[in-house]
């Protein structure tokens, strides 16, 4: 009976963050699209990436994963690599993006003992259902971007005045 108050609790955070994920991501848009130009929302959401990329160091760091570092070190660059291509790309950021989610739903599958495609300490902790939102956000936002990609490349080929 515990191990299935344990799993409905777990599935209540889990669906609680999502939906958090889901708010976080609806805020983030309607603040950034009031104050920002086109361009520059661009150019905000590609730095945003590497930022948010950069937070697997800063778990590894914490948790003390050693054994992580390598492979969170590589990823991290390739998000880098992305972030900056989506500056000018929007189709960049929606890779990016989603997989930026999958990458959040493989560390909380592996961290629920999950399968997961990387040996055991290969990937480092995350707090608990910070996967789930991560994923949530990220998704969302891919969608977000997919529906502006045309109007963020108009204006980035518009000619200024």
């Amino acid at each position: 009976m515990a191990q299935a108050y344990k799993l409905l609790g777990f599935v209540v955070i889990a669906i609680l963050y999502v939906v958090i994920g889901i708010m976080a991501a609806r805020g983030t848009i309607c603040i950034f699209r009031k104050i920002l130009s086109p361009k520059a929302e661009q150019t905000f959401y590609a730095m945003s990436l590497i930022l948010v990329a950069a937070l697997y160091l800063a778990f590894a760091a914490y948790f003390g994963a050693a054994t992580a570092w390598q492979l969170e070190t590589t990823v991290v660059v390739a998000f880098v690599a992305i972030g900056l291509l989506g500056v000018r790309l929007p189709f960049a950021l929606i890779i990016g993006y989603s997989l930026h989610g999958l990458w959040d739903l493989l560390h909380e599958l592996q961290a629920h003992g999950g399968h997961s495609a990387f040996e055991p300490g290969k990937l480092t902790a995350i707090p608990l259902a910070y996967g789930f939102f991560c994923a949530a956000f990220d998704f969302y936002m891919a969608a977000y971007f997919y529906r502006r990609r045309v109007e963020w490349s108009v204006a980035r080929k518009a000619i200024p005045h």
